[in-house]
């Protein structure tokens, strides 16, 4: 069997709504440089493929419709693709994935943000789109009025969601359009002759859609990686169709062995509806977990967590309590079912990070199940991609 990859997703004080509160918490030092570096030197020594940084256009909350008034939760967050060029020069082979939105963001602007980080990190950036169809966060562009989402029955609601992940497929066409608008010897650089750049290899992308007309070229030069990694998360049919029409992995959310099958047979299947060609999708599934090496010490302690939130744990993911051996046998047991390696979501930061990079992946070493040691230099290539040739660039 192959090995198995693994990423973290980091999200301030951790994943539990009241983590913040943990005594391993660092809840004074969520908003400092210090913090963030810290998290990714962490992952990077377990030798995780990548970690992504969750974002949203408007403050986290309990609610569907948008802010809830809470002062007991973590609010507020950095920008995400801020903070991954942040720990670009800290670390040397960890992927670094944050989360930018498609409904708010100018396409244009993420093109050039996410190729400027895989420039700064040598070839380990990645994006994940993300729709946002709150009204409340729309208020903050004043750009478009969104009607509240809960208040929309079915077939409104679908087509509400539709008209997002239509716009959204758009925006992450343009974006690969522009990362390969520079061909990779556009830059000449000859002082001798006073030629910097080759304008034959730069491209117009003229896209025309119903969401965006961008003509292009981008501003920054192709990325080292070609087409830095593209992430999705997909709970149905339209997200995985959207992940095979545009994303290089897709995170799914398994709650067991069969469901885990079901679930790649079902991205499987919308690869072959949307007519993807190419490298197919690497499947990671997503798992909230909370570790310790004490059987019934890591449940006590969301027991503990959920008392000081007031309502247990919910997630889109499955919540796993557990040692990091319990951990090691579920994910090699979903490896059976077609799962390519897990997208782990600590409760508590740090301490819950540290129990995937010195508890689950000595383990899986152990097994023979994890690397040893990075064998890539760049985030394609810690997953096995290649690198893409450009589009726009004559066939040789």
């Amino acid at each position: 069997m192959s090995l198995l990859h693994l990423a973290v997703a980091l999200d301030g004080a951790g994943w539990h709504p009241a983590a913040w509160r943990d005594p391993a918490a660092r809840p004074a030092d969520l908003f400092g440089a210090a913090y963030w570096t810290g998290l990714a030197a962490e992952a990077e020594r377990g030798l995780l493929d990548f970690l992504t940084i969750e974002d949203a256009p408007g403050p986290q909350s309990s609610g569907a419709e948008g802010p809830d008034d809470r002062t007991d939760q973590v609010r507020g967050r950095l920008d995400a693709v801020l903070v991954a060029a942040r720990l670009a020069p800290g670390t040397t082979r960890i992927g670094l994935v944050p989360t930018a939105g498609t409904t708010h963001n100018e396409p244009f602007h993420v093109a050039i943000g996410i190729a400027s980080l895989d420039h700064v990190s040598r070839g380990r950036a990645g994006w994940r789109p993300q729709i946002a169809g709150r009204a409340s966060d729309a208020a903050h562009f004043g750009r478009r009025s969104f009607p509240a989402f809960g208040s929309l029955l079915p077939p409104e609601g679908r087509e509400f969601r539709a008209e997002l992940l239509g716009e959204a497929a758009d925006a992450v066409e343009v974006v690969r359009r522009l990362w390969d608008s520079w061909e990779d010897d556009a830059e000449i650089r000859d002082a001798a002759t006073g030629r910097f750049l080759d304008r034959a290899k730069l491209h117009y992308i003229d896209f025309e859609g119903p969401h965006f007309s961008v003509r292009g070229p981008s501003i920054t030069p192709r990325p080292p990686q070609g087409q830095p990694l593209v992430t999705a998360l997909a709970h149905d049919a339209p997200s995985r169709e959207f992940a095979a029409r545009g994303a290089d992995v897709v995170y799914v959310t398994p709650c067991s062995r069969p469901d885990a099958a079901a679930l790649v047979a079902q991205v499987r299947e919308a690869e072959r509806a949307v007519g993807r060609t190419g490298e197919p999708l690497r499947i990671l599934a997503d798992l909230l977990v909370l570790l310790d090496g004490e059987p019934g010490a890591a449940a006590a302690r969301k027991s503990v967590l959920d008392d000081l939130d007031g309502a247990a744990l919910a997630s889109d993911a499955e919540i796993f309590t557990g040692t990091p051996g319990e951990l090691a046998d579920l994910l090699l047991d979903w490896r059976e079912a077609g799962v390519e390696g897990c997208r782990l979501r600590p409760g508590v930061l740090p301490s819950d990070l540290a129990g995937i990079t010195r508890g689950l992946v000595p383990e899986l070493q152990r097994r023979g199940a994890f690397r040893t040691g990075y064998g890539a230099a760049t985030l394609r290539g810690h997953l096995g991609l290649p690198r893409p040739a450009n589009r726009y660039a004559a066939a040789p």
